[in-house]
């Protein structure tokens, strides 16, 4: 009695082991595919050497459109499209690392790519009203109130013009659009005034009429800007078609 009593206890305490054996598989395969599902989310937050796919060619179709890129447009990051993402991150006050993460979608105006997805009843993100009011504030801040509107209203002209790229990253970003992208006063912090500037635009504000250029012929060095027709002044700007 008592030997069959040992043996039935050696069974259960081995089906013990067992379990505890299964059980520590299963939960190591889980976080192994866990630790997987992770790494690939990270890998789908970045474009970089190696990376295949739309997200690489719109980057490179961007850059090629704004002068960065002389590549082929064929979704594959390799040296050429690395070396261009580099020039535009050098060239707009972005980390220089040939990788496109949240920074550089965000600059690029690939909103949901950088994780900026939350619209405005005007149809354009916070991050498009913050970038506009940089831009009105680096290009404009000396101007009166609707001086800086009408700078950001050239922009918005822009993103609606099939002249120029469709958003509002794009048109800032374009290659020699704007001194303020060139010399990196892009990069200061607006004040309310310019991004009240840049909301009143965004809500529709032109006081322009629909221009495309502007100007300020005390400073401009360009002989082909003064060749478009003016059709306001405002302040120390010509604005112009």
């Amino acid at each position: 009695m008592n030997k069959i009593i040992r043996v039935s206890a050696l069974v259960l305490v081995l089906m013990a082991v067992l379990a505890a054996a299964v059980l520590f598989t299963v939960q190591t395969a889980v976080q192994g595919g866990a630790t997987v599902a992770y790494t690939e989310s990270v890998e789908a937050a970045v474009l970089k050497q190696g990376s295949r796919g739309d997200d690489v060619k719109t980057v490179q179709q961007k850059l090629k459109n704004w002068g960065y890129y002389s590549g082929s447009v064929d979704g594959i990051y390799g040296s050429k499209t690395k070396a261009a993402v580099e020039y535009f991150q050098r060239k707009n006050g972005l980390k220089v690392d040939g990788i496109v993460g949240k920074a550089t979608f965000a600059a690029l105006g690939m909103m949901e790519q950088a994780g900026q997805s939350g619209s405005q009843s005007n149809g354009y993100t916070n991050s498009d009203t913050y970038l506009l009011a940089r831009c009105i504030y680096a290009e404009a801040r000396g101007e009166s109130y609707t001086g800086q509107v009408a700078v950001g209203a050239v922009v918005l002209n822009r993103v609606r013009s099939s002249k120029f790229p469709n958003t509002i990253a794009g048109v800032i970003y374009q290659k020699n659009a704007f001194t303020a992208v060139n010399d990196g006063q892009i990069n200061l912090t607006p004040n309310q005034t310019a991004i009240n500037a840049a909301k009143d635009a965004m809500n529709g504000w032109d006081p322009t009429g629909g221009c495309l250029y502007y100007y300020n012929p005390a400073t401009a060095t360009s002989e082909w800007i003064f060749s478009r027709e003016t059709v306001v002044t405002i302040g120390k700007h010509v604005f112009a078609i």
